[in-house]
């Protein structure tokens, strides 16, 4: 009988029904379904009637002037001098495997001596593109193909070249300018939208300090226009 009973209750524990798991447990167990907004551009993170911080608006206001002057100086550093300079190499782009790419990630570019840039392929079969990307390019240099790496004499700027070179100077800084010039306009309509929570003094006095933030990157800007200029006219 005792036998029997045993029988009979473990056939009955093999054959129980589980417990079902409580919802907030299986809640916890999914996977995250959280998607970014990048991914899914409807998703928007503010609302469009959350309020515009005007401190945040100043502080990314001159961190985009920062990235504008950072610019302009990679910019001038691509204007070559009477003196080797590997950075005048940074804005050419060569057509490798179909795709126009900056020739900094392709070659090693070294400067042996003042007058000549070595520039030397990962790939020694791009070695024609290279050449001819420089031949297209505004540098006005004419590029030396040994077959294992290129050279560039850097001769020594004739007034015409001078003139050239400064009236690209001067482009750039504009260029410059005008990007500075763009980033206040986003701040100043950022600003505007808080003339219903903000007294007419404190909208006028965040658009002062937005002026004032403009007018001394704008002097920088300048002083880099100057700078670079008066390298080209050192002989």
């Amino acid at each position: 009988a005792d036998t029997r009973r045993h029988t009979t209750m473990h056939a009955a524990a093999c054959t129980f029904t589980p417990v079902r798991v409580p919802a907030a447990f299986r809640a916890r167990a999914r996977p995250s379904r959280r998607v970014s907004a990048r991914a899914h551009p409807r998703l928007v993170v503010r609302a469009a009637d959350e309020e515009v911080d005007p401190d945040e608006v100043l502080m990314d206001c001159e961190e985009r002037f920062e990235k504008s002057i950072d610019a302009i100086r990679t910019n001038f550093n691509t204007v070559r001098t009477g003196r080797a300079n590997a950075a005048i190499l940074d804005r050419v782009e060569v057509e490798y495997y179909g795709a126009m790419t900056p020739l900094k990630t392709i070659a090693n570019a070294t400067t042996p001596d003042a007058q000549t840039i070595l520039i030397q392929p990962f790939d020694k079969g791009a070695i024609k593109d290279i050449e001819k990307a420089l031949m297209m390019s505004d540098l006005g240099l004419t590029p030396g193909n040994d077959g294992q790496c290129i050279r560039l004499n850097i001769p020594a700027l004739t007034a015409d070249r001078r003139n050239e070179l400064a009236k690209l100077v001067s482009k750039l800084g504009e260029d410059g300018k005008v990007a500075i010039r763009n980033v206040r306009r986003d701040a100043m309509k950022s600003i505007g939208t808080l003339k219903k929570s903000l007294g007419e003094d404190q909208i006028k006095g965040f658009e002062e300090q937005i002026e004032k933030l403009t007018g001394e990157y704008v002097k920088q800007v300048d002083a880099l226009v100057t700078k670079k200029e008066e390298e080209l006219k050192k002989v």
